[in-house]
């Protein structure tokens, strides 16, 4: 479905049971809202799910860039305004992590819980030139050059080795996404710079990380920990960016566990 937004039409899907409370999934870069497949069988049990394509991603239009972390949160917060909702639960993986971050610091009533997974919060200015390279390729020459690189970040050599199929969708989602959506994304993402807010996030945050993730290490994870006083760590063994795909059942035991503690 679409629903107007600040002038744009996003696209989202919410099931689930009417009564249950929301849980908001925003996915990673050059993907869309069927990254979260290998969860809804098991979330949609307990919660009513919001998942919607980001600006340039998805069926989610794509205006002219750049964009800012601003705008990808006041899309969030428009879209759950548009749907007359709020004290949702929300999860975000990867750029959905920054969003959410952002989304915790500007709109805060909105949220019941946080969780960020396989993310960061500040880029630094030594990653610059590598943003600046993903921007040029997909203005120049498309999304297809960028194929093959982000499979081999976003998961480990064993996994790639024996789930073709799964890295087939992602491929997938990759080529679909818009190139101008893309590099507008790569621009909000280039300018993050949160660490030193996060200590004002007051909520129930669960932090998730994986031992052999290429493009949020670890040590990104732990910097969000230390800032967010009273967030939990999780780090999933055997999974690199995408740990939802690679790790299904730990990524969603981990945050059904937080949430069922969370809700009551």
């Amino acid at each position: 479905m679409k629903i107007a937004v600040g002038g744009n039409q996003v696209n989202y899907e919410l099931n689930g049971p009417p009564s249950a409370q929301v849980l908001m999934l925003s996915h990673a870069l050059a993907t869309n809202l069927t990254l979260w497949e290998p969860q809804m069988v098991v979330l949609l049990q307990d919660y009513r799910v919001l998942r919607y394509d980001t600006m340039g991603h998805g069926g989610t239009n794509a205006p002219p860039g750049p964009y800012t972390l601003d705008q990808l949160a006041e899309q969030a917060g428009g879209l759950l305004a548009a749907l007359g909702i709020e004290g949702i639960h929300f999860l975000g993986i990867s750029l959905g992590g920054m969003i959410g971050q952002m989304l915790a610091l500007k709109m805060p009533r909105l949220l019941r819980s946080l969780v960020l997974s396989n993310t960061t919060s500040s880029i630094q200015e030594e990653a610059q030139p590598l943003w600046r390279e993903r921007i040029r390729i997909a203005e120049s020459e498309g999304m297809e050059p960028l194929v093959e690189p982000a499979i081999g970040r976003w998961f480990t050599p064993p996994f790639r080795a024996a789930h073709p199929e799964v890295l087939d969708r992602v491929r997938g989602m990759i080529r679909s996404t818009s190139p101008s959506g893309y590099s507008g994304c790569c621009h909000a993402i280039a300018a993050l710079n949160l660490t030193e807010r996060l200590h004002a996030i007051r909520m129930p945050v669960l932090v998730i990380t994986s031992e052999e993730d290429l493009g949020t290490p670890p040590a990104m994870s732990h910097t969000i920990h230390e800032k967010i006083d009273g967030s939990e760590l999780v780090t999933l063994r055997s999974a690199s960016h995408l740990s939802n795909m690679e790790q299904p059942e730990a990524f969603t035991r981990t945050v059904t566990t937080f949430l069922k503690r969370i809700a009551g």
